[in-house]
């Protein structure tokens, strides 16, 4: 008795560990944590409190990825990976500010971040039965869905009220279980303050991605500007500096292996409480099809680019974009094969069916779970391959098309009496979009655009019988011109290519679109009927499979009945672990600290190895100042520690346990790359910049002290 209650009790203790480090959690969840037990050394109340500002109120969502306040002058810091799009807008030849960095020695300096809006937390509610009613009146769950999103947009706008400064949302929580409302306040002057040369920010490149060891300075500084008055005003020379009421103090004590750490960000997707008709879905077709097309659109970018530096500016954030997204996919795939993922959630269904089918009643509330969720897959089963490749032409065909296409939606959307128009659409979309526009057309390279559209129309051309595009046949059917033909002619007759003249036609009707007689609008309005028959057919399938996927909950709760926290969703999420390495394979193991002498030594003079002379000097030196760790005798740069994150949390502050600033979140480990479908205890990571590497490169290298000083840093 005594050797098997130790064993369950060992069992018990490794549950309670690696609960410890799982999970996204919600602000609110906080107290269910037991922080302090953990290592925290500051109040709950601290991070987030709903009464007044708390460390939580420093961090801001900023276009795909999280940034924080780090001094009173609204200076934030985020990664260059998430400023890299703002850096390439603001470059050309002359002013690579891209390749060779940038850096703003007094306010009147610093540049638009093209583009950019951050948003900050100023309140969230939950509001589930406010929306459950709203759609008890429903028959099925697409009119239930109807109902709901046409009150989340009553509520949503009525908090906004005119203001354009002001955002709000209501997230789905546990597939339709829980809505939380989240109020924010919007900021739409953002200017780039420091950002080191791509040999540092993005030191390693494409082949160290998701990789660890990892020596890349991946941090940028931007500041954030309001108008006067405080409001959220778009760039304006009389804006002044937003003057937050928290910003994040760095810490004064060096970190170490086994310290406690805590990221506060805005995760962006995670699938951890799907079924194994999804995992199939992803595993054998959704991944598989991104893959081989990031891969060939990549290879045609750098060839059409090769020699021309111009163009690769252009086309450097959709390429980046595209290989991290290939990479993380592929890393998902090698870990669900290498796991055999897919069996294993079989087998738990197995044994899940078992323990419904054991009880009558169980088993009429839950036995046909898994086959009516399979049975929809069947819908979009059935045009798979004709949707996928729609997907490439509306959304990788090239500039001139992807605003024709967005003009179209946004005109026929207008057309449609407002009950009808998709879910969240309204004027302010339009208005947003004709803001907008300016910035798709920042990134635009033609003869990218062009090689991008031959490059759909012949997936098209390519499809069976069964499968085909039917509103695109006209271009094929035209024997007198080839592909690459229709796509000169096509350049040559748009006058798509004049942004203010795009700018022009979002308020024009169908008919007069029609009339312009432009072939990327002809296009784009032969796709939209089908576009929208597809949309129908998608929001019938996630009506439905979220109903059901709310019920697997349910029956998962009933079944092992344990605390769970909600799947990513953009929202802003807690979590928390301890820096520590791992074992990625037998007999290797990686240390948690990487250091400047592990970035001299990669040096291969060449991109994306290249190191900067000043860097090279410092080191050579040993002129680190006060940024040298005790330990490691060396500037550390990054550190592996277990904390739970996903994409969007790149740029994430990590604190200590006394609240202060310790690194920035850039990646994850290619070894767990499959985390956003399950946590795996020995080999999830996050990667993170020491924030002690920050401050060296933007003090000694970028001789920008002056940005320590406002830090209120002492150097």
């Amino acid at each position: 008795m005594k050797k098997y209650f130790t064993a369950f009790l060992l069992s018990l203790l490794l549950y309670v560990t690696t609960f410890a480090q799982e999970g996204m959690w919600l602000l609110n969840q906080l107290d269910q944590l037991d922080l302090k037990n953990k290592g925290l050394q500051i109040e709950v109340s601290d991070i987030y409190n709903n009464k007044k500002p708390s460390l939580s109120s420093a961090v801001v969502q900023l276009g795909g990825g999280t940034a924080s306040f780090v001094s009173p002058e609204g200076l934030i810091i985020t990664n260059h990976h998430v400023a890299y799009t703002a850096l390439q807008r603001a470059s050309d030849i002359k002013s690579d500010f891209l390749t060779n960095g940038f850096l703003a020695s007094k306010h009147e300096d610093e540049i638009k971040a093209p583009g950019y809006v951050a948003q900050m937390l100023t309140g969230m509610k939950d509001v589930t039965s406010e929306i459950l009613d709203a759609g008890k009146t429903a028959g099925d769950a697409v009119s239930k869905d109807k109902l709901i999103n046409a009150k989340i947009t009553q509520m949503t706008e009525a908090i906004r009220n005119g203001r354009d400064d002001i955002n709000a949302t209501v997230a789905q929580m546990y597939n339709g279980k829980q809505y939380i409302l989240f109020v924010y306040q919007l900021f739409k002057d953002i200017r780039i303050v420091y950002s080191p040369p791509l040999a540092i920010g993005k030191f390693g490149g494409e082949i160290d991605n998701w990789m660890w060891p990892r020596h890349t300075g991946d941090f940028s500084f931007l500041r954030i500007y309001v108008a006067p008055d405080g409001t959220g005003k778009e760039f304006d020379k009389n804006n002044v500096p937003y003057k937050p009421k928290v910003w994040l103090k760095v810490a004064k004590e060096n970190i170490k292996d086994g310290d406690f750490t805590f990221v506060v960000g805005f995760p962006g997707f995670t699938t951890r409480y799907r079924s194994s008709n999804s995992v199939e879905w992803n595993y054998k077709y959704n991944y598989p099809f991104a893959i081989k097309n990031y891969k060939e659109i990549i290879q045609m970018l750098d060839d059409i680019t090769k020699n021309d530096h111009a163009g690769e500016l252009k086309v450097a954030s959709l390429k980046t974009g595209l290989a991290n997204t290939l990479k993380n996919f592929e890393g998902k795939v090698s870990g669900m094969k290498k796991t055999n993922f897919l069996q294993n959630k079989l087998d738990f269904e197995k044994d899940f069916m078992n323990w419904i089918n054991s009880d009558p009643q169980r088993k009429a509330k839950y036995g046909g779970l898994i086959s009516n969720e399979k049975e929809q897959y069947k819908l979009i089963a059935k045009t798979r391959e004709r949707d996928n490749v729609l997907g490439i032409i509306q959304g990788l065909a090239g500039t001139p098309l992807s605003v024709a296409e967005q003009i179209v939606f946004i005109v026929s959307q207008m057309e449609k009496p407002a009950g009808e128009r998709q879910p969240g659409f309204t004027e302010r979309v339009v208005d947003q979009s004709i803001d907008n526009i300016q910035y798709t057309y920042a990134d635009t390279y033609e003869p990218a655009d062009k090689a991008l559209l031959v490059r759909a129309l012949k997936m098209a051309n390519d499809l069976p019988p069964d499968q085909r595009i039917k509103p695109l046949e006209y271009i094929f059917a035209d024997k007198s011109k080839t592909i690459e033909q229709f796509v000169d002619d096509a350049a040559k007759a748009t006058k798509l290519n004049d942004v203010e003249y795009a700018k022009s036609l979002f308020k024009k009707t169908s008919k007069e679109l029609e009339a312009l007689n432009d072939p990327f609008i002809k296009m784009a309005l032969s796709i939209q009927p089908l576009s929208d028959e597809i949309v129908d057919v998608n929001l019938t399938f996630g009506s439905n499979v979220t109903a059901i996927r709310k019920q697997y909950l349910d029956a998962l709760y009933e079944w092992k009945g344990s605390g769970l926290y909600p799947d990513a969703n953009s929202t802003i999420r807690f979590t928390s672990g301890r820096i520590k390495g791992y074992s990625p394979s037998d007999a290797v193991w990686y240390y948690p600290f990487t250091t400047l002498k592990g970035v001299i030594e990669k040096n291969t003079g060449e991109e994306p190895f290249d190191v900067p002379a000043g860097l090279f000097d410092l080191y050579n030196k040993k002129d680190y100042g006060r940024w040298m760790d005790p330990i490691l005798k060396d500037v550390p740069v990054a550190f592996t520690h277990q904390v739970d994150i996903t994409g969007g949390n790149s740029g994430s502050p990590v604190m200590n346990a006394k609240g202060e600033l310790i690194g920035v979140i850039f990646d994850g480990n290619y070894e767990a790359m499959i985390s956003d479908w399950q946590y795996d205890f020995d080999l999830q990571r996050a990667i993170s910049v020491d924030i002690r590497y920050v401050l060296f490169v933007t003090e000694k290298y970028g001789k920008a002290g002056f940005i320590l000083d406002e830090m209120g840093v002492a150097h």
